[in-house]
């Protein structure tokens, strides 16, 4: 029994660190494609489309300052998230299996892994709505602040500290969990076709008589492209009303900022910045999944 829960520790611990590697290469290859995603959900009437707003924030801001704003909290949110989701993961599906009577988790299908998903994004959610909200509100600051700018004046800098700060001061702990209901709505729908989009891809990918394990990294890169994409495809109206609750301090509920956007916008609007999240989503998922799946062999035969 001892030896069971020594063993279920440290594979807990592996899956925890893999995660938390993976949202590091995810951020620093995904954070412009954010960072214009965020910017088209929240000020669409700003740009025409995905280049305008990528030209227009280099230009006026820089790379640092302006494509990878927020970058910090954004490392923050992923390897909080990512450790979280896949610890989480790993043991939502010895539950699944134990649901389902089946021996071991490499029997689960692709739908037992695609719940498993769902179940471990409620976790993950809570690590992620507090940074994620500073994260959007860096990204969107100049378009905030834009009223209060003169002509050619500098953006004032503020630093995530600061910005957290300010929120704490004004609207308290509750402040730091704004968007948490949108939050739920978007990551566990989301991880649902995550999880069963990246499985089902292994299991296709594998030849006859090969684990999905030994697919090799690009394959695995595949497969994680597939589930990005059968990610965001599946909840970006979600993520948008987010987005806008989070950056615009709404304290409406998610079912009427949606029917405000419908009603405004038109249904088109739950879709603006779809395509940088797709551009971003598939190198940034392929890298996600091949630093998690080798970091977790590699620290498998190091330490089990």
């Amino acid at each position: 029994m001892h030896g069971k829960s020594e063993a279920g520790f440290k594979t807990g611990l592996i899956d925890f660190t893999a995660g938390s590697l993976g949202g590091v290469a995810l951020v620093y290859v995904s954070q412009p494609m954010d960072t214009v995603k965020v910017k088209m959900q929240t000020f669409p009437h700003l740009y025409k489309n995905m280049i305008d707003c990528t030209i227009g924030t280099f230009k006026r801001d820089g790379f640092v300052r302006g494509l990878y704003a927020g970058t910090v909290p954004a490392i923050v949110a992923n390897v909080a998230e990512n450790s979280v989701l896949f610890a989480a993961y790993g043991a939502c599906q010895n539950v699944v299996a134990l649901v389902a009577r089946k021996q071991s988790v490499a029997e689960l299908s692709a739908l037992d892994n695609a719940t498993a998903g769902f179940l471990a994004a409620f976790f993950s959610s809570f690590t992620l709505c507090p940074t994620e909200l500073i994260k959007c509100k860096l990204q969107a600051l100049r378009e905030v602040q834009a009223h209060n700018l003169k002509p050619n004046e500098k953006l004032p800098k503020i630093s995530p500290f600061q910005l957290t700060k300010q929120i704490l001061r004004s609207e308290g702990i509750p402040g730091m969990f704004r968007g948490l209901s949108s939050t739920f709505a978007r990551e566990m729908p989301g991880y649902f076709f995550f999880f069963g989009g990246y499985e089902a891809s292994r299991e296709l990918m594998a030849k006859p008589g090969q684990s999905k394990d030994d697919i090799g990294p690009i394959k695995t890169m595949v497969a994680g492209a597939v589930g990005g994409v059968a990610l965001w495809t599946s909840i970006f109206p979600a993520d948008v009303i987010k987005s806008r609750i989070q950056v615009q301090s709404l304290t409406l509920s998610m079912t009427q900022v949606g029917i405000d956007i419908l009603r405004k916008e038109g249904p088109l609007a739950f879709y603006n910045g779809l395509q940088p999240t797709i551009v971003r989503t598939i190198p940034a998922t392929a890298v996600l999944f091949v630093v998690y799946e080798y970091t977790k062999k590699f620290m498998a035969e190091l330490f089990i």
